[in-house]
């Protein structure tokens, strides 16, 4: 399906409203700011998979896939392993790039996110042939790339889901043209450079991952309509999501999330309070997987409020002191204040005039059922916890809280009846039992590394193999060993 341009005009719009500070909205008018790999600022930028325009880098990527698709199974592999010794010698760098470009997250767990994301992402092997026979013969399924990728990444985890895309699509044999978030773009870049070199010395070809030295809405819209463009990949909020969705091309979207954490009456209250806080701290509460709201049974509120308190959580009772909060983190149109998100809770407390000593890691507080910062997803240290009379209406308000996007859910509890009845009404990707948020993604838990949950277009937790299409070839007759008619 071809794109009108009323239809890429609307794309780049919405891309560009939800992506955009307003500083880079004011110089769409004029120039664009170009930054190089080291984040100088200079113009006609060619090296490095970075490219001055949308057409270049996309014929650079589809001329790179060919010369990929050349290559063995074993020799991606050895791609990616330098993919990931390189990142790693890098980690440091990045952490501190991306704190101090984005103002978002904390630098402890940039760098413990970063090798995590290199040691636990997924590569050539998840795309293993499959061979099954029968009465009629042997069958082969091969997962055969899909082409040539655009890869939309968020500010809240540009290093991170740079590395994990570039992984997964060069195990499935794609190439890349990243089209990274503008408050996140020299930390994008940077890691385009460090990818870029890392292929190079393990011989691979040039451009498998390419980029743009700028952004505008144009370069946005150029690229999503490009006709060498096979699927575009986007890691961000609704509007992106949304955008990508109605683009003509095959979409995949990684949206936002809302984890409930359900705490009901036979948890081990001592480990969920240890859990929930250490997943709503982690990068203060950026991570769409993060827990975002506490709904527990009334009989056991109070016994996991202390429990909290004593791993960190700062707990505010005065109503007064909670709408204060709660007019600071929210905009007069409803939506979260950007200023806040993933800042320190020390940061947001001292803001509504309280001044705390000692490390704060999540503001916690009693709150209405229909409360904004409840049934919104507020990327901040804010952990609202509604009161319920039973598990019944726990499993109601969170399955109304995680609001169908099948992005993740948080349980704490004993009773494996109830675990599996929420399990089954909420039908989260990520569904965390007696753990916190991040061990449903390989971090104290079972399981391959994912910075792209897409929950709106059903894939789930993407790998290499979401990124290929299976090949099937049957051989009829031969290779049928259990037959007695040869």
């Amino acid at each position: 399906m071809e794109m009108n341009e009323a239809t890429v005009q609307m794309i780049a719009e919405m891309v560009a409203k939800v992506m955009a500070k307003g500083k880079m909205q004011e110089q769409d008018s004029a120039e664009p700011i170009q930054c190089d790999f080291r984040g100088d600022c200079k113009k006609n930028i060619k090296q490095n998979g970075i490219f001055t325009n949308a057409d270049e880098a996309v014929q650079a990527a589809h001329a790179a896939q060919k010369k990929l698709m050349e290559l063995t199974l074993e020799e991606r592999a050895e791609l990616i392993e330098s993919i990931r010794e390189n990142t790693k010698e890098n980690v440091e760098l990045l952490a501190k790039m991306e704190l101090e470009e984005t103002g978002m997250g904390r630098y402890e767990d940039k760098v413990r996110k970063l090798l995590w994301t290199i040691a636990k992402t997924p590569g050539t092997e998840d795309i293993r042939p499959e061979v099954f026979s029968g009465d009629y013969g042997l069958t082969l399924v091969e997962h055969r790339p899909m082409g040539v990728a655009c890869c939309i990444t968020p500010s809240t985890g540009p290093s991170t889901t740079t590395i994990h895309n570039s992984i997964c699509m060069i195990a499935a044999g794609n190439s890349v043209v990243f089209s990274p978030h503008p408050n996140a773009f020299k930390t994008s870049i940077k890691t385009v450079e460090i990818i870029n070199r890392a292929i190079a010395t393990a011989g691979g070809p040039d451009n498998v991952i390419t980029t743009l030295s700028s952004t505008s809405m144009e370069m946005t819209g150029e690229l999503m309509k490009h006709p060498k463009l096979s699927f575009i990949l986007a890691t961000g909020g609704p509007s992106v999501v949304k955008a990508v969705l109605c683009s003509g091309k095959r979409a995949i979207g990684a949206g936002p999330g809302n984890p409930p954490a359900l705490v009901d009456e036979t948890a081990d209250l001592a480990n969920a309070a240890k859990c929930i806080i250490a997943g709503s701290h982690f990068e203060n509460g950026i991570q769409c997987v993060g827990e975002k709201e506490i709904v527990v049974v009334d009989s056991v509120a109070d016994v996991l409020i202390t429990e909290m308190e004593k791993n960190g959580a700062y707990f505010i009772r005065d109503k007064a002191m909670i709408d204060k909060l709660t007019n600071l983190v929210t905009r007069p149109d409803g939506s979260p204040n950007k200023d806040y998100i993933g800042k320190d809770p020390e940061i947001i407390l001292k803001a509504i005039g309280i001044n705390t000593t000692g490390e704060v890691k999540a503001i916690t507080y009693e709150a209405p059922k229909d409360h904004i910062t409840v049934v919104e997803e507020y990327l901040m240290s804010l952990l609202p916890i509604v009161r319920v009379k039973d598990i019944d209406e726990a499993i109601e308000l969170a399955v109304r809280y995680e609001g169908g996007r099948q992005h993740s859910a948080i349980m704490h509890s004993k009773n494996v009846t109830n675990m599996t009845r929420f399990a089954k009404a909420v039908s989260s990707t990520i569904f965390v039992k007696n753990g916190p948020s991040y061990s449903g993604l390989g971090l104290g838990g079972e399981g391959y590394m994912t910075l792209s949950v897409a929950g709106a277009t059903g894939e789930g937790l993407t790998s290499p193999r979401t990124f290929t299409r299976p090949q099937r070839c049957s051989l009829i007759g031969d290779f049928n060993l259990r037959s007695s008619t040869l």
